[in-house]
Formats: structure tokens, sequence, C-alpha cells
């Protein structure tokens, strides 16, 4: 947890129902709240459009499944904008269209405020809007190549979102060749049972996870259409990745295995 050296705070209008946002600085990694000590993202001051938390690095394992020269014509969603580091990432690193769907209109603020998210364009699209409900929207079926799941509280306890009708709608937001990530953390949560209701969407044979990191964050990964390239696939495929977008993908091949 990071010690709140430097803490400020973001608040709007017609919000009281939402926690509050803020954040802390140490040293030079700037770190999100909602009105608790618990780290909802992260950013290096230096390096904005880096990612800097190991788990939401592994968030980007999609990436494996995809071919490395057209990922920029592909289209990347995150539900929970957090920090805004996967949705910087896509469109400044990957210079893919980005979605990012956010309940909290002050995480939006504070994200464009204190960790540099660019405003809205051509390629990126920020909207504030309950995810269970706008992904279930037509325009959004069947669109996205890499999506992006991290849906927490204030607390941390558990996935705020994380039924198997929720995944399903995940699975449906999907293009042909379309991958799902999902962080599993919570004191109160079930890894099993998030699985279980994973598999039940996507089928067992589509999910793929990696071992816990130190903090507690399972990542899962779902395939609309399950393919197992071999080991010696991947590993080009990591190499290309390192290459081309500095993110430590082939340690990602010793941790990160099908479930079935």
């Amino acid at each position: 947890m990071a010690r709140k050296d430097t803490a400020k705070k973001v608040t709007e209008k017609n919000t009281t129902d939402l926690p509050e946002v803020n954040f802390s600085d140490y040293g030079n990694v700037r770190f999100l709240h909602l009105g608790t000590e618990w780290v909802q993202g992260s950013m290096l001051v230096d390096a904005p459009y880096e990612i800097e938390l190991e788990y939401v690095q592994r968030m980007m394992a999609g990436l494996l499944f995809m071919d490395a020269s057209a990922v920029s014509k592909k289209h990347a969603m995150q539900l929970g904008l957090g920090s805004a580091a996967l949705t910087k990432f896509c469109y400044k690193k990957l210079r893919m269209k980005t979605t990012a769907i956010e309940l909290n209109p002050q995480v939006v603020a504070a994200c464009r405020i204190w960790f540099k998210l660019p405003r809205d364009d051509l390629r990126l699209q920020v909207i504030e809007a309950d995810a269970a409900v706008e992904i279930q929207k037509t325009l959004h079926q069947g669109t996205v190549d890499l999506l992006h799941v991290d849906l927490y509280d204030h607390e941390a306890a558990a996935p705020v979102l994380d039924s198997a009708d929720f995944y399903a709608h995940c699975y449906s937001l999907l293009a042909e060749d379309g991958v799902m990530t999902v962080n599993l953390f919570g004191r109160d949560s079930s890894y099993e049972r998030s699985l279980e209701k994973i598999a039940e969407a996507f089928g067992p044979q589509a999910v793929w996870a990696f071992r816990p990191t130190r903090e507690g964050n399972t990542v899962v990964l779902a395939q609309r259409e399950p393919t197992r390239p071999d080991r010696a696939e991947l590993l080009l495929r990591a190499g290309t990745i390192e290459s081309r977008w500095d993110l430590p993908a082939k340690k990602w091949l010793r941790l990160f295995k099908p479930v079935v």
C-alpha cells in the first residue's frame, strides 16, 4: 500500500453516492484511491503512458493471441477506468481505437487532471455509464478485439460484476478473434467460482490463467474462439511484444497456462 506523502481529492456535484477520489505520490509513482488506502491504479510520473503495476501488465496478455502487425487496426475496451493505465497504453502505445466505460465521473476527471488521460477524439472514447448496462447495447456487440475487465469498489472486496450473465455479455462484445482479460482479486471473492462463471460463458477450452501476483491478483484470459498455439509460437509472439512494446511477455509464459 502506498504511503500518502501527497494526497489530493476531486469531487463533483451529483456524485454523493459514489466514493471520493484521491491520489497519493510515493517517489516516482502516483496512486489512485477511492477514498481508502486501497490502490485502484498507478502511474509512473516520468513515464505516464507505460504500465507500472505487474498485474496490469499481465492484463495485456491478449496480445499473445493477436497479429502484432494488425494491432493498431483493432479495438480495445476497458470496463473500469482505474488510473487509465490500460486505456492510455492501448491508445498511445498500441495506437488502437480505445473505449473505456466508467461509472464514476470523478474517476474520469481525476484521470484527466492527474493521470495524463487524453481528451476524447476519433480513436478514444470514455463513456460515463454502468458497464453492466452499457455492454448490452447493440452498437458494441462483436466490435471489441481486446477487452479488459477490472471492476472493483472502493473497498476492493470483490469484483463488482462477476455473474455468469455478465461474462456472457462480455463474450458477446468480442469480435471473432477477440480476447478478454479479467483481474480477479478481493478479500471476499472466490477465484474458483469466478473461473467457473467465465468457463460457462466462454467454454473451458477458451480459458487461460496466470499464477497470482504477490499482491494476490490473478489475471484470467478467455478467447471467443479457443486456440492453443504451441510454446514455440508463443515464444515468438512474446519476443515481438517485448521488442515492440516493452512488456515482459516472455516472463508471462512461465506463469500462464490453459486451465484445462
